[in-house]
């Protein structure tokens, strides 16, 4: 029988990046908040991906690393520079922690959650880990279906801490978006009938569809379905969305500028998104928004979208760069997606309507 957590203990969950993965992390912190509200859950991060643990419900604390300088408020208590990294070990060693649990099986990840001195260390089984050595420092090794999706892969968790299995729900706070307000009220929204969300951008070049891809999208999606396309963009890529919105025409229009809050709501009231492997597409899984995911160097049957009805077009089992940043024969596979196979996609999840 799994060994339960005590009355009000304390738990830290050691997930530091990227976007996308903290994303398909936070099934377990609801869980942790259904279940055991009494237990109080700190969430060690890095400062660059600390700004989405800002945006839900539960979280006691964030211990940041990396950050622009020491800090403390009542969310969160900050470390700057490879010395704070330091600090950070010695203040999760203060905190008295009944279980760490690590849901990024690197080193570095593994390190931090048996340096946090907890009673109970909790990691993937060695051959589910991207860096098995990861695996010396776990007192305990959850056995997982390393061949589904992450999400469930994270909520395996669950079990040697005594809760049971949990549905996929994210503890997302309410907050009011201008930018949304925004664009739900254009008229270009308004004549439509509605709006889909493409975001063009992606950290790694070979997750990025071409934008005359997108833009030809927008079009097909103009003409097929009467609907307008908002095209989204992050930190240093403004370009690419103007790039995408002037081959698309009338079809489209560059959205305001986002923080992630705006992304969600935007993304709540839209009727598709259409985006590679990357943190908006996961966002917009999260809230239930209808999801054309486009995948090239990572899986989607791990990676993309949960729901049944979403659907993903991939180019994975041709990849021979899997897991890479760069692509290493000149031309992502990405690139081969044509613009038909993913507006027929489209269309077919459209039909399907929201489901969550």
């Amino acid at each position: 029988m799994a060994a339960v957590l005590g009355q009000d203990a304390r738990l830290l969950i050691v997930r530091m990046g990227a976007l996308g993965d903290i994303v398909h992390a936070l099934p377990v912190l609801a869980a942790l908040r259904t279940h055991r509200p009494d237990v109080r859950v700190d969430w060690l991060v890095d400062a660059r991906y600390a700004g989405v643990l800002g945006l839900v419900d539960g979280l006691a604390r964030m211990i940041v690393v990396r950050a622009k300088d020491d800090a403390a408020d009542d969310r969160a208590v900050r470390f700057a520079g490879v010395a704070g990294m330091g600090r950070a070990l010695a203040f999760l060693r203060r905190q008295g922690y009944a279980a760490a649990v690590d849901l990024q099986g690197l080193i570095k990840s593994a390190v931090f959650a048996r340096g946090s001195g907890a009673a109970r260390v909790l990691g993937f089984e060695r051959r589910a880990l991207r860096e098995p050595a990861a695996a010396f420092c776990y007192g305990e090794q959850v056995a997982v279906d390393d061949r589904g999706h992450v999400v469930h892969k994270n909520l395996a968790m669950l079990g040697p801490l005594g809760l049971p299995s949990a549905g996929v729900t994210f503890p997302w706070s309410a907050r009011d978006s201008a930018v949304s307000a925004e664009v739900a009220a254009d008229a270009r929204v308004a004549a439509a009938g509605g709006f889909v969300l493409l975001n063009p951008g992606a950290a790694w070049e070979n997750k990025r569809w071409p934008v005359e891809h997108f833009g030809a999208l927008a079009r097909g999606l103009g003409e097929r379905h009467g609907l307008v396309s908002v095209v989204t963009w992050g930190p240093g890529e403004q370009v690419r969305a103007e790039a995408v919105v002037a081959h698309a025409g009338a079809h489209a229009f560059v959205s305001p500028p986002t923080a992630l809050h705006d992304v969600l709501a935007l993304a709540r009231v839209a009727r598709l998104c259409v985006s590679g492997d990357t943190g908006p597409l996961h966002l917009a899984a999260s809230v239930g928004t209808p999801i054309v995911g486009l995948f090239g160097p990572t899986r989607p049957e791990r990676n993309g979208p949960w729901l049944a009805a979403d659907v993903s077009v991939s180019r994975a089992g041709e990849c021979v760069c899997f897991h890479k940043r760069q692509c290493l024969r000149g031309q992502a596979c990405i690139d081969r997606i044509g613009v038909g196979e993913v507006l027929d996609a489209c269309t077919r999840r459209l039909a399907a309507g929201r489901t969550a």
